[in-house]
């Protein structure tokens, strides 16, 4: 077996020329291949269920929202807290008993930071074939304004 070590590749900036650090266009890439790797394999490990769970964000100019798909979940088992600024969501997922074995539950769970633009007062939850949306109003002075520019 022959170990080869790894060294970046050289490369050429503009960067230093304009008083800036030159930045590697490799950077971020051992960090995101090792997350990659560490994904597809804890499948390989134990038998053991994730406990995390995909959630989207995206804003319009008036709100922030947050999805969350949580299938098999009932609506009962779903928890929602915002403290300290971060949306925290808890659900239990019950499997149903079968072949003489009592039904398991596993706990999910999911924290997401929240900017400090949101009126806490106003949040909402709605929670609709498996897919929960949370709905963040943001503040008026967090939103876009538009600025008329006027031509002598």
């Amino acid at each position: 077996m022959r170990l080869v070590r790894y060294t970046y590749p050289s490369f050429r900036s503009l960067a230093p020329a304009f008083g800036g650090t030159p930045r590697s266009p490799w950077s971020g890439l051992e960090s995101e291949i090792g997350r990659l790797f560490e994904a597809a394999l804890s499948d390989l490990g134990e038998n053991t269920l994730p406990t995390r769970f995909p959630v989207d964000l995206y804003e319009d100019k008036n709100n922030t929202y947050v999805r969350a798909e949580l299938p098999g979940v009932s609506r009962e088992d779903v928890n929602v807290e915002l403290v300290e600024g971060y949306l925290t969501i808890a659900a239990v997922r019950k499997t149903p008993a079968g072949d003489g074995k009592s039904g398991e539950s596993f706990a999910l769970s999911r924290s997401v930071s929240i900017s400090d633009e949101i009126q806490t007062d106003k949040i909402a939850a709605a929670y609709e074939n498996g897919v929960l949306t949370v709905t963040l109003p943001k503040r008026e002075e967090a939103k876009p304004k538009k600025i008329t520019v006027t031509v002598n």
